[in-house]
């Protein structure tokens, strides 16, 4: 067995998840808070560009991510204003969202196209990177792959363990008691949608500065709706938002290296493979019947202040 290709491939399927992490986490965030936002695709694209703009006017990698975080927040507050506070459809506002930033980044980044970011280092961990196949594929990696892992902790540990994080699943499941308790029910929204845009567009950022150092227009391929596929399938939980991020990179992998080896399947088919296991996973876990159940009860449920 090639262990040298082993360790590649794993190292791979990494990079190729990081970007579904960030975007899953900034969907979850939001959710876990009330809010259904349809537009991680153009909060993920914008970043893409913003970060992209960023490193190429010479600026490091730690400036290009907070412009490409600063953007997602940008456009997610609009989508909270239009939602929260002039009471647009969220459903309708998402996806519009998501037209909105496809559509400006291919307007703004058409003088970007063809040009190459500057490369990334990787952070070598001492001792554990060189250990074999494991060293190379779990710790030899670029910080955004390690910062994703950090901040679904953290966020595991703010839902779950801290008193604000407390606040923000009352929220999220009975907007109307938090209300009545007392709790800024559009200000803690407003906060979830923009750290959720935020998160949204670092994640389409990595994909311009590490996993693929140039931007195309729609480079992000429909990884935004696979981010909100992918809190479904985590059950509204951020560890598990990793473990289905590498679940789905890794099927991103497997179908590019199926056509690189040569098997005797139409490459449409291969490319389609990512999004038919999202369907699938999808439809397997509505057929146990139990996501209405894990959701948060106010999940899309519009609130209006009394006075």
């Amino acid at each position: 067995m090639d262990y040298g290709l082993l360790s590649s491939i794993l190292h791979a399927i990494i990079v190729a998840s990081t970007p579904l992490v960030f975007a899953g986490l900034g969907a979850l965030i939001q959710e876990r808070s009330g809010v259904l936002n349809l537009g991680i695709e153009g909060l993920m694209i914008v970043g893409a560009l913003a970060g992209f703009a960023t490193a190429l006017s010479g600026f490091p990698l730690l400036i290009s991510v907070i412009t490409a975080a600063l953007a997602g927040a940008l456009l997610a507050s609009i989508f909270a204003l239009l939602v929260l506070r002039l009471y647009a459809n969220p459903v309708a506002t998402g996806l519009a969202l998501t037209l909105f930033g496809l559509g400006l980044s291919a307007l703004a980044g058409a003088q970007y196209v063809g040009q190459a970011a500057p490369q990334v280092e990787a952070w070598n961990i001492p001792i554990l990177s060189h250990f074999p196949i494991v060293g190379h594929a779990f710790f030899s990696h670029d910080p955004l792959v390690y910062l994703s892992i950090t901040l679904a902790i953290l966020m595991w540990w703010f839902i779950t363990k801290s008193r604000a994080g407390l606040i923000l699943r009352a929220i999220g499941e009975n907007h109307s008691a938090a209300h009545a308790l007392g709790f800024s029910v559009i200000g803690i929204r407003f906060l979830a949608i923009i750290t959720g845009g935020a998160l949204a567009g670092i994640g389409g950022s990595y994909l311009t500065l590490v996993q693929t150092p140039l931007f195309v227009e729609g480079m992000t391929a429909g990884r935004g709706w696979i981010a909100l596929a992918l809190v479904v399938f985590a059950s509204w939980r951020p560890l598990r938002v990793i473990v289905g991020a590498y679940l789905f990179g890794s099927v991103s992998i497997i179908q590019l290296h199926g056509q690189a080896v040569g098997i005797s399947v139409a490459s449409q088919w291969l490319s389609m493979l990512p999004y038919i296991v999202t369907i699938g996973v999808l439809v397997i876990i509505a057929g146990r019947g139990n996501i209405s159940h894990k959701a948060p009860g106010s999940l899309g449920v519009t609130f209006k202040e009394s006075k």
